[in-house]
Parts: structure tokens; sequence; C-alpha cells
């Protein structure tokens, strides 16, 4: 180790000002001490609006678990961007995410992502994952709430002769629903899954043709679609409607895992879930090394008064979880959207993607 540590402090000498890993980056752009990095595969288009990214990524990375979510860097005009993405692939494979083009990180990773462009990683986190023990599954998604659950079906079923899935996915169309062919494919191919599409927009007499908004207020459509749902220990990703409306649901009828079949509902929530209203009075936010300042509203989150005033904000998941912008505070009040907490003490170290301005605020950034 010691002659490892010489040999870096002779090539540092020779390299600086740069560091020997920039040189190496120039070979192979994998290679990054600092920075966990993975080259594009391979991109295909889903449908009209959603595209997989599929990427190998460098060393650091941890092989992912179906059903987890990644950080996703990238630089756009000379900034770099990061967003979480749940994975679409199946455990043991090279990772891939399936962006559709909503916003102006997940458009440009959409339409301009090519094959040997290099992305900036974070290791995959997240317990939105298969039980740990066998058991009868229901898969309840809509839109691109599909894709951490699509990670799940490629991982189990093919791989377990005793898997029992069903999936009911809601989508406006045909053209709009993700991996529809190739879960019918799955569906044909292994016993041990049934696919269930719901359309929004398409009208008719049958499940695939429903025409209207699934409805959880009752069990009815749930009844219809899957008999024995109560029995099934469920997952569910989507807007946070239906999510809401799932969650109201189970424990109304008492599955919440607390009876004889161990039933019980696992959500995975692409937007942390807010209080409803205005959330406050707002104020100034003063944004002192990048001298900005903004007139922010009281449900304004300050990672985007910060973007909104071209600050670069550091961000991750955007609801709250991963804490990757955590941003210091120099001075005032700031509100917890959802909570409705007011706190702030100087140096408190604030998630911006979660907290608004009560009243002027000073951060460090």
């Amino acid at each position: 180790m010691s002659q490892l540590r010489a040999l870096r402090r002779m090539a540092s000498v020779l390299t600086t000002p740069l560091d020997p890993e920039d040189f190496f980056a120039l070979v192979n752009p994998l290679s990054s001490a600092r920075q966990l990095r993975g080259v594009v595969t391979r991109v295909e288009r889903e449908t009209a609006d959603s595209t997989t990214i599929h990427f190998r990524p460098g060393r650091g990375w941890n092989a992912h678990e179906a059903g987890q979510w990644a950080r996703i860097g990238v630089e756009i005009d000379g900034v770099r961007q990061w967003r979480s993405y749940s994975l679409s692939a199946a455990a043991g494979h090279d990772p891939a995410i399936t962006v559709t083009a909503i916003g102006t990180v997940s458009t440009a990773l959409a339409r301009n992502t090519r094959v040997g462009d290099v992305l900036f990683l974070d290791v995959p986190q997240g317990d939105f994952v298969l039980p740990g023990h066998p058991r009868p599954l229901l898969m309840l998604t809509a839109g691109s709430g599909l894709t951490p659950v699509m990670s799940m079906i490629r991982t189990l079923v093919p791989r377990r002769p005793d898997a029992d899935v069903v999936l009911v996915h809601c989508a406006r169309t045909r053209e709009d629903a993700l991996f529809h062919d190739e879960l019918l494919e799955l569906a044909d191919q292994f016993p041990g899954l049934t696919v269930k599409h719901w359309f929004t927009r398409e009208h008719g007499t049958s499940a695939e043709d429903a025409g209207r908004r699934l409805d959880l207020s009752s069990t009815t459509d749930l009844e219809a679609l899957c008999p024995d749902w109560r029995t099934r220990k469920a997952f569910a990703c989507g807007p946070a409607e239906l999510l809401d409306d799932a969650e109201a649901l189970w424990e109304r009828e008492g599955v919440d895992g607390t009876d004889d079949t161990g039933a019980d509902l696992t959500i995975e929530r692409f937007a942390p879930v807010l209080l409803p209203g205005t959330g406050g009075e707002g104020g100034v936010v003063v944004f002192e090394k990048s001298d900005k300042e903004v007139e922010a509203g009281g449900d304004v989150p300050l990672l985007d008064a910060g973007e909104g005033c071209g600050v670069v904000m550091p961000s991750g998941c955007r609801m709250g979880i991963c804490r990757s912008c955590l941003t210091p505070l120099v001075a005032g009040k700031v509100r917890d959207l959802r909570t409705g907490e007011v706190h702030g003490d100087e140096g408190e170290l604030i998630q911006t993607c979660v907290n608004a301005a009560a009243g002027p605020v000073h951060l460090d950034i």
C-alpha cells in the first residue's frame, strides 16, 4: 500500500494541476475515484414519450434489488442536474431506467440520450422490494409507476415456477402503456403472471377497455380484476390519487397485515405527501453565495424557488427521502410542507425539496 501511495504522489506531480484520474477518464469514461459513473449501452423507445436507457456502471455500483431506485445525474447546459429514477431492469442484470419526457431533466434523458453517453450515478436505494418469502402478489400501477414493478416481474416470474403475480396496470391507451407487448408475452409464457390492463380513454365492456379511471372508492373494480386481492401481498406505485385511494381502501377493508392472511399494501411514491392548502405566507429567499434572491410563496419548495432563479441547487429524490438537497440555513424560518411544522435555527441543514419559506429566509448556497 505504501508503494501504491508513493506512485500516486509521483503521478500527481506529473499531472498537476489535474489529478491522475482526470487522465484515466480520457481512456475509460467510467474511471473516476470521485464520482460514480455509467456508460449508456442501449437506448430503447417504449412509447412516444418514454425511453428505456440501459447503462453499464463503473466500480462502486452496488447491484440493485428489484424495485429499487437510484439518483441519476446528467449535464444540461453545463450544469449537472440530478433526479431519482426507478430501475426497470431485472436484478442481476446491468441496470436500466425508463424515463418519460416530463420536466427538463427527464425530457433531456428521454429525447437526447445516445449510446456511449456517460451518466453520473449514485448507488441504488429504497425498500420497495420483493418480499423475502414466496407469496401471492398483487401489483397495482399506473403510468410510469410500472417501472419498479417491471423490475420485480422480470426478476421473479421467469425464475420462480411457484410465482403467483397479478398485475393491474392503468394507462390512457394501449399506445401509452409501458411494456405492453412484453407483459402480454410474459403472461403467455409463464402461468404465474396474470396481466390486466385498464385503459382510461378507451371504451368497451371489459377491463382491457374500461374507458374510465379505476375506481377504488369501493371494492367493485378490484373484485372484478382480482377476486382474491385480500389474500395477496400488494404493491402499488403511480399517481398520488391512485395511491391515496388504495391506502384508504386497504384500511377501510381491514387488509392491513393484521389479519390471518397477512395481506398488506406497500406503496412507492414519486412525490412527497404534502399538506393541502397554501402552506403559509412565504417570503423573500436569499441565496447568499449565489448572490440571488426571489419572492417565494408559502407552498413553493425552496429547491424550486432556487432553480427558478438560476441557482444550482443540490437535489436527488425531490421528495424528502434521500437528503441530497440539504442546505445550511443562515437566517429565517421554514415550513415543512409535509407536516406544517415551522422550524429553523442558524446552521440547521434544510431539506429544500420539502420546505418552504415561512417569512424571509437566507440560505448558504
